[in-house]
């Protein structure tokens, strides 16, 4: 079961990538990359993590929420299981995150020296 939800979150992750990036015609969403995906075991509901290259992100995400249903109705298309999973959008902020501790650290070496 594993290795099947593994699999999913792999092809809903990709599929999600080109819908985003050749149907959905919003310029809200900006450039939207979407950093992860976790189903759940019965398959039935997809958090979708995401992230924005723009700094508006409240506005790209009320976007990517009016676009939902067009969204999923495209991935409903192109998955070959029966019943297509619900999707919740995330803001995956661990980049921010990551460059924060990245800064704090460099400036903790630039003491030093």
């Amino acid at each position: 079961m594993v290795l099947k939800k593994e699999k999913m979150n792999n092809i809903i992750q990709r599929e999600l990538s080109g819908i985003l990036q050749t149907e959905v015609r919003d310029p809200d969403i900006g450039f939207c990359t979407i950093t992860g995906v976790d189903i759940t075991n019965d398959l039935s509901i997809a958090k979708i993590y995401v992230s924005f290259m723009n700094k508006n992100t409240k506005k790209s995400m009320e976007a990517l929420e009016r676009s939902k249903g067009f969204i999923r109705s495209l991935l409903a298309k192109r998955l070959t299981i029966r019943k297509c999973p619900e999707i919740h959008f995330i803001l995956d902020t661990s980049l921010e995150y990551g460059n924060k501790i990245e800064s704090i650290i460099d400036e903790l070496h630039e003491k030093d020296s």
